[in-house]
């Protein structure tokens, strides 16, 4: 059976995800203590992991609290560790760690950041991609550049259609405006605006083959005649998506 996954609301849009099974529990990124302390002892639970995707405090500065009121390792880009908290289980892009007793790929997927790391769970067909792939959109590039994210969410796109992607924010009322304004057609996209807005859907999570249909920056190949890019590689694309949301 799949693990039970369970999006928790932070700070201002940040989401943290539980992840249950086989006796344990985890938790993907740490942005704010009280609530997801309060969804575990809701539940029951006794958080075992803390599993870090990248080091901007919106996602770790809970550690320090959470640690101490329970104990969890931290797992973490050992590249990256210089810029995380002190990390228990380091692990590194390419490796298969475990995260509730399930095998976790490492999936590098800089961009946003440089050492920015994602988490699939192949298993129970989910993946944990925080401000790279995004419900709807993907992260700004604070440190790497277009080729280098486009790379990233590639190997995300790679993954199977019927996977989860569990994102960091909730950013759908932006990027779904911005989708809408570049994919103005997409009746996929516009159906997906409506059931969010209406309250029929959360933000996130969505399938891979959700986003594929709807986010832009997945959607280059259907997009690059409108941009008027035709003959341009998927890349330039991309970065030119990215610039005009930067300045949407």
């Amino acid at each position: 059976m799949p693990l039970e996954l369970v999006p928790v609301r932070c700070l201002t849009d940040n989401y943290a995800w539980l992840l249950h099974g086989n006796g344990r529990t985890a938790l993907i990124d740490a942005p704010e203590a009280a609530p997801i302390l309060e969804e575990l002892a809701a539940r029951g639970w006794t958080l075992d992991l803390i599993a870090l995707t990248h080091h901007h405090a919106d996602h770790i500065q809970a550690v320090p609290e959470l640690v101490g009121m329970t104990g969890a390792r931290v797992m973490g880009n050992a590249a990256d560790a210089a810029r995380l908290p002190p990390l228990d289980l380091p692990v590194r892009p390419g490796e298969t760690a475990r995260i509730c007793d399930e095998p976790a790929h490492v999936i590098d997927v800089s961009g946003h950041t440089m050492g920015h790391i994602a988490f699939h769970l192949p298993d129970s067909a989910m993946v944990f991609t925080a401000d790279s792939l995004m419900a709807l959109g993907c992260g700004r590039l604070f440190e790497g550049d277009a080729e280098t994210m486009w790379a990233s969410l590639s190997r995300l796109n790679a993954l199977p259609a019927e996977t989860l992607v569990c994102s960091g924010h909730d950013y759908c009322r932006g990027n779904g405006a911005f989708a809408l304004s570049v994919d103005p057609e997409n009746a996929d996209l516009r159906r997906r605006l409506a059931e969010t807005a209406a309250g029929r859907r959360p933000c996130a999570p969505s399938t891979l083959a959700e986003e594929r249909a709807t986010n832009p920056f997945l959607r280059v190949e259907a997009l690059r005649d409108s941009l008027g890019l035709a003959g341009e590689t998927d890349a330039r694309v991309f970065a030119e998506l990215r610039l005009r949301k930067d300045r949407f």
